[in-house]
């Protein structure tokens, strides 16, 4: 159980905190409401651009990282399709130098033309190291347009191509703070060794004289039902031929959602899974495979994926799998493997609580999901999905005409590396 309390200050920040005085560290997690699903069609890649130059300085910070590592902190932040968010981790004793450095930015950055130039050029590096010249890289541009033909989660968090961040500008960039980097579409999570009287006065010194903004509200275009199962087949110079097979699956926060989590751990969560013995163990059609899901905010993915062993067709494979997936569809899991997914899940609960920043992030998202004590609600929503739930969540999301399949072929020309193992390519 993760203790906290909550409070909102009058610009709209929402706060939440969390004591741990186990520990001499405090963490700062900001969430904003912002994800590439809130972007242009034709200027992708801009939350991911922009949570690079939230590091290139405000008006009064020159440098965010240098007063940081001066009291013994570091820092880090991640963009998704759904949301951007910044942590920090620090010695408690130092925490107002944190409040400091997120509320100047929050405020106003800089926004210097060469701070722009500087980040285009290294996202667009990051574009073509890990998305264009990677073996694999490209799976999700590619996956993403064929599954998803209406909502924007059809490009990936990088953007659908580089020109989009080589284009953008600086009216982009201020037009892109002024809507989405304000208190009212930001949450606020304290946790460590502070007290929650401590971190309140500190949210309304350092955050409370920033102007709220105006609360985003979205209105995306909803991916239709999908009725024909789609597919796209590439060649390209990869060690081996690999699969990748996705399904619509509904929303984070609706009731399904647990169940739907469960079953792509029957399919293939661990060298115990259904697809892993049957494919790799029974059949060795693959020298790896696995199911999960996206988790995303709005109706997401389950992802079949795998890479195939030599001479296996990637028709083959896909036969192969919807086989073990029909079985899903029509039987029910024994009672003894529907315990051992939710005890594999109630372990992932537990362990992803062990560190601080961990249930500041998981606080921080529950809270934006409508509800911050969701964070101690999952394992029993887990513990409730029964076989029958299963049943009927595998009748519905694993349709083949739900389907989307990528079949990524590698050139006859090209040999697995030597010193790589097929399992570690």
């Amino acid at each position: 159980m993760i203790q906290f309390e909550e409070f909102t200050l009058a610009n709209g920040l929402r706060c939440i905190v969390h004591e741990d005085h186990s520990t001499p560290m405090a963490v700062l997690n900001l969430l904003y409401n912002v994800g590439s699903r809130d972007e242009d069609p034709a200027h992708t890649g801009f939350a991911h651009l922009f949570e690079h130059l939230m590091f290139s300085g405000s008006v009064n910070i020159p440098s965010y990282d240098e007063p940081l590592q001066r009291v013994g902190g570091e820092n880090n932040a991640f963009t998704s399709p759904d949301i951007t968010n910044y942590y920090l981790t620090l010695p408690a004793a130092n925490i107002e130098t944190g409040f400091w450095l997120e509320s100047d930015r929050m405020l106003s950055l800089a926004f210097s033309e060469n701070g722009l130039e500087v980040q285009r050029k290294v996202v667009v590096e990051e574009f073509k190291q890990n998305y264009l010249n990677q073996p694999y890289g490209d799976v999700w541009l590619k996956l993403r347009p064929l599954a998803y033909q209406t909502h924007p989660y059809s490009w990936a968090t990088i953007g659908k191509e580089i020109s989009h961040i080589e284009n953008a500008v600086m009216d982009d960039v201020r037009a892109f703070f002024q809507k989405h980097y304000a208190p009212a579409n930001a949450i606020l999570v304290v946790a460590g060794a502070v007290t929650r009287a401590e971190a309140q006065r500190l949210a309304e010194k350092w955050f409370g004289p920033i102007p709220g903004g105006t609360r985003y509200e979205r209105s995306l275009p909803q991916e239709p039902r999908q009725t024909a199962p789609r597919f796209l087949d590439v060649t390209a110079d990869v060690p081996v031929s690999a699969f990748y097979q996705v399904y619509h699956m509904p929303a984070r926060a609706d009731a399904t959602y647990h169940t739907v989590d469960l079953l792509s751990d029957v399919l293939g969560r661990g060298k115990s899974s259904r697809l892993y013995q049957r494919l790799v163990k029974e059949q060795p059609l693959f020298n790896s495979i696995s199911a999960s899901v996206s988790g995303s905010l709005e109706p997401g993915l389950l992802v079949v994926s795998g890479k195939l062993n030599a001479g296996v067709t990637p028709e083959a494979a896909d036969a192969a799998v919807r086989q073990v997936i029909e079985e899903l569809r029509t039987t029910l899991v024994p009672a003894e493997e529907l315990e051992k997914v939710k005890n594999q899940a109630e372990a992932s609960i537990v362990f992803s609580e062990i560190e601080l920043l961990n249930r500041a992030m998981n606080l921080a998202y529950c809270k934006l999901l409508g509800n911050a004590n969701l964070v101690n609600e999952e394992s029993a929503r887990v513990q409730e999905v029964s076989a029958e739930a299963l049943l009927t969540a595998a009748q519905e999301v694993l349709r083949p005409e739900n389907s989307s399949t990528l079949y990524y072929r590698a050139r006859a020309t090209v040999a697995v590396p030597e010193q790589l193992a097929p399992s570690e390519v």
